[in-house]
């Protein structure tokens, strides 16, 4: 469901069907209806499997998808599998979530989030549902104990009840919480672009049995925006292992990192690393830390983040080389008066690649025609 109210939002299909083939046979997109809602269908055929995280990851890292999405999608299933473990006690195998449809569903997800190049996501309130559902380990209560355990600590609202069956799932609440970035109270007055649906298998007389998806063009802010920091000293590693482990956190959802020279016990020389991470991520961050790293101990400090600016982003069409195209450009401001504008640095990286330019002289380009742009609307 989430794939094809993405996909209906405008998410790249070519890209979505190539990372889900890699994993799957080449899955189905169909436009069907339910209450008479028209929504986009996908399959994907394949059967069962039981499979460990290691297993699973192994799988994700061999699709043919971009490494943000990859990156994003072991740490759908890393949310599942620390799930798990906290109900069993231990780390099981994957059952329903191990499968290949299952992989495909969420390296899919995963790949439609990244074609649209969103700024920020937010969830309302997630309907979970009511009865009973039958799973590898017996007939369990609804909500599944795995989907209370994903939700818990999301930052996540969650409505008990709101339709018979199983609303939301394991998986559906990892994607849900993975892709979450901002509260539904953090957006302010938008423009709606587009609504896409995604069709669930079953279809209710009763209710459009449909994932709903809006994409907004407006401003995203925030009053406060509670973030945990990460520190930890090294002395002992080199400047590539340094810079991989950097990489490693940004992939992995930090808000920021730094590495600062520092002078340590008897006068060796180090770093002094920094995270800069959602409460969520505390964990998923110090293990990269530990294991890259090699470090025995990682301090974490809860701080609060006050946004004195009010960001948007906005898709502004420039002409390099006599090649025109749309990029995204982040539109900072402060009492409604502009004072930053920013063009998507990996679109203008893929531009001047593609035209053999400088990457400077098309981010100036694009950027004074937003700032243009953005003058004309104040007129």
């Amino acid at each position: 469901m989430t794939i094809g109210a993405l996909l209906g939002l405008g998410a790249d299909e070519a890209q979505v069907r190539t990372a889900m083939a890699s994993a799957v046979a080449d899955p189905v997109f169909s436009r069907t209806t339910r209450c008479g809602i028209a929504a986009v269908r996908v399959e994907t055929g394949s059967g069962p499997a039981h499979r460990t995280l290691d297993e699973v990851i192994e799988r994700v890292e061999a699709v043919d998808a971009s490494p943000a999405a990859i990156e994003r999608a072991k740490r759908v299933f890393q949310r599942i599998a620390d799930a798990e473990e906290s109900v069993h006690g231990h780390a099981p195998h994957f059952h329903e979530v191990g499968a290949d449809d299952a992989i495909a569903d969420v390296i899919g997800a995963c790949t439609a989030l990244e074609s649209l190049h969103v700024d920020a996501v937010a969830v309302t309130p997630v309907a979970m549902g009511s009865g009973e559902v039958t799973a590898a380990h017996g007939r369990m209560p609804v909500p599944a104990p795995a989907t209370l355990a994903v939700l818990r600590g999301s930052g996540l609202a969650a409505v008990f009840g709101g339709g018979e069956g199983e609303l939301c799932t394991p998986t559906g609440a990892a994607l849900l919480a993975e892709f979450s970035t901002v509260r539904p109270d953090e957006i302010g007055a938008a423009r709606v672009c587009a609504v896409g649906y995604g069709a669930g298998s079953r279809d209710p007389a009763d209710a459009p049995n449909v994932l709903r998806a809006v994409l907004l063009e407006g401003a995203v802010g925030a009053q406060r925006d509670e973030v945990d920091i990460l520190e930890t000293n090294v002395d002992d590693v080199t400047g590539e292992v340094l810079a991989h482990c950097m990489d490693a956190l940004f992939a992995a959802g930090a808000r920021d990192v730094s590495a600062i020279p520092a002078v340590m016990k008897k006068g060796r020389a180090g770093h002094l690393v920094r995270v800069v991470s959602l409460p969520a991520d505390v964990a998923l961050l110090s293990r990269i830390l530990a294991r890259e790293l090699g470090t025995l101990g990682v301090r974490c400090i809860p701080s609060v983040h006050r946004p004195a600016a009010v960001r948007r982003v906005v898709r502004v069409a420039a002409e390099v080389a006599g090649e025109r195209r749309e990029v995204a450009v982040k539109v900072a401001a402060i009492d409604g008066e502009v004072f930053s504008v920013k063009a998507e640095s990996d679109e203008v990286r893929a531009w001047a690649g593609d035209l053999g330019v400088p990457v400077r002289h098309v981010a100036r380009i694009v950027e004074t025609a937003a700032w243009r742009e953005l003058e004309g609307e104040g007129e």
